[in-house]
């Protein structure tokens, strides 16, 4: 079974900085692109990045470009998302996906394009 288990989120001020935590199992973690995307009330799912395991290849939306890092330790089956600077605007729920490489064409992934995602984790950032 496919789990993907986001941790780290929370209520921080504006500028402050936050690191999320996915935990992965139940697929091949190297045979995956791992992303994350954000969802805020009332909006679409907007994509944040994402990290292709082939080459190790790192896209970002232009709106965190420079804020946030994404990484992973292939070893634990766990992606991270490194959140500097964040503003209230970056306030959402966040979800861990992933999307099989055969179905991957480079680039940043939209919300909606993931295979799997997990539950979310809240963040807050107050002005």
């Amino acid at each position: 079974e496919v789990q993907l288990v986001e941790s780290g989120g929370g209520l921080v001020q504006a500028g402050g900085s936050l690191r999320l935590s996915c935990a992965a199992s139940g697929f091949a973690f190297d045979d995956y692109a791992i992303g994350w995307f954000r969802q805020a009330p009332g909006k679409d799912r907007e994509g944040v990045s994402c990290m292709s395991s082939s080459d190790g290849s790192t896209y970002y939306a232009d709106s965190v470009k420079g804020r946030f890092t994404i990484s992973s330790d292939n070893a634990k089956n766990t992606v991270y998302l490194q959140m500097n600077s964040l503003k209230p605007e970056d306030t959402a729920v966040y979800y861990c996906a992933a999307l099989r490489l055969t179905y991957y064409g480079g680039g940043l992934l939209r919300g909606y394009e993931y295979d799997y995602w997990g539950r979310g984790t809240q963040v807050t950032v107050a002005s």
